[in-house]
């Protein structure tokens, strides 16, 4: 996918939120599981939700309630868990002393990290 193709569908993805339709929302996912990688998607799935976050609060709150299936929202965890990880890791934060993944994936924090995260909010 070239970086046309990728605008067209976050702009798609984000038409689709903003319907509050999910007909087209769960058309849309299907159509994109059969073209790229569920990676990919959530990717596709966090931008769109970045564009239309200052505008339409309610419909972020709708489209992840509602329309982004749950292998898409594990993959979103899985991306914004590694992610916060590498950024408390270059504040310092020591991997198996202050910061942890457990089986499933979820962050744990200890108190120090978890004030950092929230301040961070």
């Amino acid at each position: 996918m070239n970086c046309l193709q990728f605008e067209l569908e976050i702009e798609r993805m984000a038409r689709a939120m903003m319907t509050r339709n999910r007909q087209i929302g769960q058309d849309l996912f299907a159509y994109l599981k059969t073209q790229i990688p569920l990676e990919v998607i959530a990717g596709l799935t966090i931008v769109s939700i970045e564009r239309i976050l200052w505008f339409d609060t309610e419909a972020v709150l709708w489209t992840v309630e509602y329309l982004i299936p749950a292998d898409v929202l594990q993959e979103i965890r899985k991306l914004t868990t590694i992610t916060l990880y590498k950024q408390l890791i270059g504040k310092g934060f020591i991997p198996g002393k202050d910061i942890s993944v457990d089986a499933e994936g979820k962050l744990l924090l200890n108190e120090r990290a978890r004030s950092t995260v929230a301040c961070t909010r």
